[in-house]
């Protein structure tokens, strides 16, 4: 599995927080994930069957600005 850091911004509490770890785990091949609203960023472990790509659509969709 692959590692990758995502910047993201508009997240405003620890319910942010989750909609973001919730969005990111209902994709297929996701591992770990730890989303901190102190940095602004997500570090998403994740296999072959899934792209930075589409974790960021992903997190996009549930409302929030995303960027690698």
């Amino acid at each position: 599995m692959e590692t990758i850091t995502i910047r993201i911004s508009g997240m405003r509490d620890e319910e942010c927080v989750r909609a973001v770890a919730n969005a990111i785990q209902d994709l297929p091949s996701i591992g770990h994930i730890e989303v901190s609203l102190e940095k602004g960023e997500a570090s998403v472990e994740h296999g072959r069957f899934v792209s930075p790509d589409d974790i960021l659509q992903a997190i996009v969709d549930a409302g929030y600005d995303a960027a690698c």
